[in-house]
């Protein structure tokens, strides 16, 4: 069984790129409908972090 792939996003309170824990995909509202996010907190400092995702 392969492993999940692991979420980095941007931490603003690091301010440096992290890994994800408790990573989930959300929708947020967006222009002209809703977008794709990973939502998820920072695996140093546990602040809350999004990522915005592509289309499918």
């Amino acid at each position: 069984m392969a492993e999940p792939e692991k979420t980095v996003g941007y931490c603003v309170k690091c301010k440096e790129k992290r890994e994800m824990n408790e990573a989930q995909e959300v929708a947020m509202p967006g222009k002209g409908g809703e977008r794709r996010a990973m939502k998820g907190r920072c695996g140093t400092c546990k602040t809350g972090m999004y990522k915005i995702l592509g289309k499918k």
